[in-house]
């Protein structure tokens, strides 16, 4: 299943963005080939969404997020304005999921709870978990992660706009999947850290409830 998905990914965001993109340069001019390039990866998101039915913060976070990204690129009205202003859409999002630290609301919590859930753990269980005292630092780091990836993201897009512009278009997507690629795998390194905190967490928990009754036991022999 893993392996269909890296499949499709990679399909539906960086082979048919570049050939349409390659093939479209030259019959519809950059704007609208590099607007055109977007819909395959818009499609397929949607379609995930749909079957994995994420209704959930997640989801909703996911669907905002590729709304204000299309939004913006139909109104950019240029190829280069699309690539500059999807760097200013990338901060934008980094900046949020920090301002959901600053609120103490790590978005982060809310995608485990959203995890949990689909494991057949009720939300309302997972986030009174998670918000516990020796947990909750966890999520702010992961969240801090997300934020990293926007920030940074959106810097190595400007660098390499500046470097390739919109010419190199094919060269900047092959990148930027690179990149997103990269911070993957700390976002996974990230929630299984998250997972393992849970976990010791609950084991601590177990102990002292064992430890709770084997009094209360002898406090009623003695009585």
């Amino acid at each position: 299943m893993k392996n269909k998905i890296v499949f499709f990914d990679l399909l539906f965001y960086l082979v048919m963005p570049y050939m349409i993109w390659k093939y479209g340069q030259d019959p519809l001019g950059d704007y609208y080939a590099l607007l055109l390039s977007t819909v395959p990866g818009f499609v397929y998101t949607i379609v995930r969404f749909l079957i994995e039915k994420q209704y959930n913060v997640t989801g909703m976070f996911i669907l905002a997020s590729l709304f204000i990204s299309t939004i913006v690129d139909i109104l950019s009205g240029s190829a280069f304005n699309m690539l500059q202003n999807s760097v200013y859409v990338g901060a934008g999002f980094a900046l949020f999921f920090v301002a959901t630290m600053i609120v103490k609301k790590p978005l982060g919590l809310y995608f485990l709870a959203d995890i949990a859930y689909l494991q057949g753990h009720k939300r309302e269980d997972s986030l009174r978990l998670y918000r516990q005292k020796e947990l909750l630092p966890a999520f702010y780091i992961i969240t801090g992660i997300f934020a990293l990836r926007g920030l940074f993201s959106a810097g190595l897009k400007q660098y390499l706009i500046g470097v390739y512009g919109v010419e190199g278009y094919d060269r900047i997507l092959f990148f930027m999947k690179v990149n997103g690629w990269i911070f993957s795998a700390f976002i996974a390194a990230g929630f299984i850290y998250v997972n393992l905190k849970i976990n010791d967490y609950l084991k601590k928990q177990k102990k002292q409830d064992k430890d709770d009754d084997v009094k209360d036991d002898v406090g009623e022999e003695l009585v």
